[in-house]
């Protein structure tokens, strides 16, 4: 019987890029492959569940820390700064994990015929083993990929089929308030959306707080408890974030990166630079650069 794990390795083979990313044609599902060990990794990840099936890797969120390997989930349910690195991975034995976005609308939609409580306060992180359910649903997904005709008719029921498994099991409680139009999540979720976007520009916080219906006081506390940074520390991960895929990605210098995401000064992107990626940009450029060459 073809597994979760054969199906995926054999589309991450066909289709990752050469950082290990294989986007599939169903939104929001993705799947990761590295043969080896990685650097950290810096994201304000989306909220998502991670279906590891080979390898592990290490995430952590402010002072939470996860180990997590082939047979876990990791489930994120706000848009949270998270540092990862994949700790175990080879040739023979690739890192590989399914990625799924979750879907807001999808959720709420099933949570109104569901008997699913709600989990307030709950962290927007936590690493548990995989349902079978939710396994199954995922394979089942995959299997469309072979068959691109069936794409259009079947995979919104499966992706709908795949959210009911992890309301129905034990994510249920931590996820079933991102459904929730009017919930605090949701709304700071819309404001998110607008930093997403426009990162680069002035972004006011009053701006912000209409965005998601709340006054400036209410909505830089309901900000910080959803997603542990201030709008401006969000906003500023964002641009440094970008920063930094652009030199180390793109081979863009560092003052056009600054001035690209939205920086007036080099030197504040540089100060700010170092202090979150632990050197200045010019010199972790000029050292990825060294490991490129001496790994070739």
């Amino acid at each position: 019987m073809t597994t979760l794990l054969t199906t995926v390795h054999r589309y991450a083979e066909s289709h990752a890029d050469r950082i290990g990313l294989a986007q599939t044609p169903i939104a929001g599902l993705t799947i990761v492959r590295a043969t080896e060990v990685s650097d950290l990794l810096y994201a304000i990840s989306r909220p998502l569940i991670c279906l590891v099936l080979q390898g592990s890797k290490h995430v952590t969120m402010g002072a939470q820390a996860f180990s997590f390997s082939a047979g876990d989930s990791l489930l994120i349910t706000a848009d949270v700064p998270t540092v990862s690195q994949i700790t175990r991975a080879s040739l023979a034995a690739p890192y590989l994990s399914l990625v799924m976005e979750l879907d807001p609308a999808v959720i709420a939609d099933l949570a109104m015929q569901m008997d699913v409580v709600k989990e307030d306060g709950a962290w927007p992180m936590r690493v548990d083993p995989t349902d079978s359910e939710v396994s199954d649903a995922a394979l089942r997904l995959m299997r469309l990929l072979d068959r691109p005709a069936s794409l259009p008719v079947l995979h919104a029921q499966l992706v709908r089929e795949f959210h009911y498994w992890l309301l129905a099991g034990k994510h249920g409680a931590a996820i079933r308030n991102l459904g929730w139009p009017d919930s605090q999540a949701r709304r700071v979720a819309r404001a998110v959306e607008v930093l997403r976007s426009g990162f680069a520009q002035s972004l006011p916080v009053e701006h912000l707080a209409a965005v998601a219906g709340m006054s400036p006081s209410s909505f830089h506390q309901h900000f910080r408890s959803v997603t542990s940074l201030s709008p401006l520390q969000f906003q500023k991960q964002l641009r440094l974030i970008e920063a930094r895929r652009l030199m180390l990605s793109e081979g863009v210098s560092a003052s056009s990166a600054a001035f690209a995401v939205g920086y007036e000064s080099v030197p504040q992107f540089t100060r700010e630079y170092g202090r979150m990626f632990g050197l200045p940009p010019v010199k972790e450029t000029a050292e990825a650069k060294s490991r490129v060459r001496a790994s070739a």
